[in-house]
């Protein structure tokens, strides 16, 4: 696999995340209570923290 489709399918990856970061926060701002919101909303900013290191990183390479 050359070096730019890599480059690429570890993009989409970071931008799955973050699509996976605006969905479990809409959950657990909107849909959840108690322990299971705050889980998921750690869960989200971790999502939406690698995703941006990861574009970050691809980027400026």
């Amino acid at each position: 696999m050359s070096p730019g489709m890599l480059k690429m399918w570890i993009s989409v990856a970071g931008i799955a995340l973050m699509f996976l970061a605006i969905f479990t926060i809409y959950l657990s701002r909107y849909k959840l209570k108690g322990i299971f919101r705050a889980i998921t909303a750690i869960i989200a900013y971790l999502f939406m923290i690698i995703a941006g290191i990861i574009l970050f990183i691809v980027l400026f390479t």
